[in-house]
Formats: C-alpha cells, sequence, structure tokens
C-alpha cells in the first residue's frame, strides 16, 4: 500500500495535484486545507496518501499532515454510510481540531453546517467517533482556537461569510485568497467579503 509519494509537484488545484515521481505522474485529490501548505509547482514535495481502490476506479487521496490523514480514515473505516467523498467534504468544511471538539462535544449543529453534511450524518459522526476521539481531542480543539493567528482568522473569516452567502468553499477558498493577494494583510474581514464578492 502507498504510504506517500516523493517526488516533484507539476501541477496544484484546491482539490487535486499532479506529483511526479521517477518519471511517473500520479493524481492525488487533497483537502483545501493541504492545498494552502503546498509548495510552488516544479518544487520537490512529500505528501501522505491514502489509496482508496474501487471496482472501477484507484484514487489516491493525499494529506500534508498526519492529523488530516487521520481523521479522513476514522471517517471512512468507522462511519457507516461516509465514504471518501463526503470525508474530504468534511475536511474541507471545517479545521482537523474544530472537528475533533465538535466530536468530542456532541456539537451536531457545527458538523451539520457542513456541506454535503446533513443532521443525521452529523449525529452518527457523533456516536460513531466519539470514543476514539475523546477528551484529547476536546482539549486540542480548546488550545487551537487560541492559536489561529490574526490573519488566519481573517482568512477563515471571510471564508465562511461567503460560504453562507451560498459560495462552495473551493469558491470561497479561491475568492477569499485572491482578495487578500489584491488588498494586502491589513484588509478587515468586511473589504475582503466585498472584493471576493466583486470578482465573481
Amino acid at each position: 500500500m502507498i504510504t506517500y509519494l516523493k517526488g516533484v509537484l507539476v501541477e496544484s488545484l484546491p482539490t487535486r495535484i499532479v506529483v511526479e515521481v521517477d518519471g511517473v505522474g500520479y493524481e492525488v485529490l487533497i483537502p483545501l486545507s493541504s492545498y494552502d501548505r503546498l509548495p510552488s509547482p516544479g518544487s520537490p514535495l512529500k505528501i501522505l496518501i491514502q489509496p482508496v481502490m474501487r471496482e472501477d476506479a484507484h484514487l489516491l487521496f493525499g494529506f500534508m499532515s498526519a492529523e488530516e490523514r487521520d481523521i479522513f480514515r476514522l471517517l471512512v473505516q468507522h462511519v457507516s454510510g461516509i465514504g471518501p467523498k463526503i470525508a474530504m467534504a468534511i475536511l474541507n468544511g471545517i479545521t482537523v481540531p474544530a472537528f475533533k471538539g465538535a466530536v468530542a462535544g456532541g456539537d451536531a449543529k457545527t458538523l451539520s453546517r457542513i456541506r454535503g453534511v446533513g443532521k443525521k450524518t452529523a449525529e452518527r459522526i457523533i456516536v460513531d467517533l466519539k470514543d476514539r476521539i475523546g477528551v484529547a481531542g476536546a482539549w486540542e480543539a480548546a488550545s487551537a482556537a487560541h492559536t489561529l493567528s490574526p490573519q488566519e482568522q481573517k482568512l477563515n473569516d471571510a471564508a465562511l461569510a461567503l460560504v453562507s452567502l451560498g459560495y462552495k468553499q473551493t469558491d470561497a477558498h479561491k475568492a477569499v485568497k485572491l482578495a487578500f493577494d489584491k488588498l494586502g494583510s491589513a484588509a478587515e474581514v468586511e473589504a475582503l467579503v466585498r472584493e471576493a464578492l466583486r470578482q465573481a
């Protein structure tokens, strides 16, 4: 089984990359949180891999952190009714510490806000994973809430605002990043949202 790929990043999109390893190009599906940590195309890259074998395709899911891959595995292997597509949607819609905190705290409302996750699915996630994530997950979430930089918090808040207006998560993420690149680090959340909406 493939555990990681180490090669050159050839192409990167918010949910998909191509990594060349010894002359072979591998297509890898990634969450938005991993996209943020990618180097520029042409750079060396090591990415953790979780293969998923289906009758019609062999897919590679990639993660820039072990925590992301662990959550993906927990969702796919231990929550009935959740496949790779919904697991990736969950990673796109919430940070790993926030996910752990929601599960540990029984917060179905937060989980059900994620696109593709309804109330019943959120409740099933909590029932199936609460014992596996436990108190450590709640502690990690509480700690992480105080470690976001002001800039990261602004970008996160602006993207969430766009999602609440009906944007897809990937589109919101891209629009906020473009707005931030244009306006600079001094821009407030409201300005980032207005600029992102102007680009639409």
